[in-house]
C-alpha cells in the first residue's frame, strides 16, 4: 500500500514538473517569434512617422502657398506705390514749374508798376492795371505753393507706405525662404520613413518565412 501511494506521488510529481516547463516554454517566444513582433512594433511606428511628417508636409506647404500670397499682394501694393510716388514727382515738378512762372509774373508785374507810377501817377489807370495783374499773380503763385506743399506731404505719405511695403515683400521672403526649408525636410523625412517601412515590411516578410 505504501509502495502504491509512493508511485502515485511520484506520478504526479513528474506530471505537475512537465506542466511547468511546457508553461515556461509557452511563456518565452521563440527568436522568431521575438523578431515578428519586433518588426510589427517598428511597422507601426514606421506608419505613424510617416503620417505625421506628410502632416507637417501639408502644413508647410499651405504656408508657402500662403507666403507666396502674401508676397504677391506685397508687391502689388509696392508697385501701386510707386506709382503714386512718380506721379506726385510729376505733379510737384509741374507745380514748381507754374510756381516759378508766376514769381517771374509777380516780378515783371512790379517792375511794370514802377515804371507806370514814375511815368503816369500812382492813381492812372496804367498803373491800376499793373497793381490788379500783381494781385492775380501773387494769388496764383501762393495757390500754386499750396500745391506744392500738398505735393510733398503726398510724395513723403506715398515714400513711407512704398517702405513699409518693400519691408514686408522683404519679410515675406523670408518666410518663404523658410517655410520652403522645412518643407523639403519634411519630404526628406517622408523618404526616409518610406524607405524603414519598406525595410521593416521585408523584414515581416522574411521572419515569418523562417517559422
Amino acid at each position: 500500500m505504501k509502495a502504491e501511494l509512493l508511485v502515485r506521488r511520484g506520478v504526479l510529481a513528474m506530471a505537475f514538473a512537465g506542466l511547468l516547463v511546457a508553461g515556461a516554454y509557452a511563456q518565452d517566444p521563440t527568436p522568431q517569434q521575438q523578431d515578428t513582433q519586433n518588426d510589427k512594433k517598428d511597422i507601426k511606428q514606421d506608419k505613424k512617422d510617416l503620417a505625421k511628417d506628410r502632416a507637417d508636409r501639408n502644413a508647410d506647404q499651405r504656408d508657402i502657398n500662403k507666403d507666396k500670397r502674401d508676397l504677391g499682394k506685397d508687391r502689388a501694393d509696392r508697385n501701386a506705390d510707386q506709382r503714386d510716388i512718380n506721379k506726385d514727382k510729376r505733379d510737384l515738378g509741374k507745380d514748381r514749374a507754374d510756381r516759378n512762372a508766376d514769381q517771374r509774373d509777380i516780378n515783371k508785374d512790379k517792375r511794370d508798376l514802377a515804371r507806370d507810377d514814375a511815368k503816369y501817377g500812382a492813381n492812372s489807370s496804367e498803373a491800376k492795371a499793373d497793381l490788379k495783374d500783381l494781385r492775380a499773380d501773387r494769388t496764383d503763385r501762393n495757390k500754386d505753393q499750396r500745391d506744392i506743399n500738398h505735393d510733398k506731404t503726398d510724395l513723403a505719405k506715398d515714400r513711407t507706405d512704398r517702405n513699409a511695403d518693400q519691408r514686408d515683400i522683404n519679410h515675406d521672403k523670408k518666410d518663404l525662404a523658410k517655410d520652403r526649408k522645412d518643407r523639403n525636410k519634411d519630404q526628406k523625412d517622408i523618404n526616409k520613413d518610406k524607405r524603414d517601412l519598406h525595410k521593416d515590411r521585408k523584414d515581416l516578410r522574411k521572419d515569418r518565412k523562417g517559422h
